[in-house]
């Protein structure tokens, strides 16, 4: 299954509009954020911050969350890491 293609928008940005609301709701509700650092088409890296540096949850958060709900929308991201750069 190829990823969806909308002809008005590429899907780095579909993506990264995604990252982008997710980032708003656990930046209101949980003082974290998330931004996404790159896509190579099957690996989504973002960069975790705020309240989600150092919290024992992050982990919950990046693969619970952030890669189920790109998951969702985006069948065939292979998965979602997170770097420190």
């Amino acid at each position: 299954m190829a990823l969806p293609n909308n002809p008005i928008f590429p899907v780095e940005e579909q993506i990264r509009g995604l990252v982008e609301s997710l980032s708003a709701y656990i930046e209101q509700y949980h003082g974290g954020s998330v931004e996404l650092v790159s896509f190579d088409g099957k690996l989504l890296k973002v960069k975790l911050g705020g309240a989600c540096l150092g919290c024992p949850l992050s982990p919950v958060t990046l693969h619970g969350w952030v890669e189920g709900t790109l998951k969702q929308f985006f069948p065939d991201i292979e998965g979602v890491e997170a770097v420190t750069e």
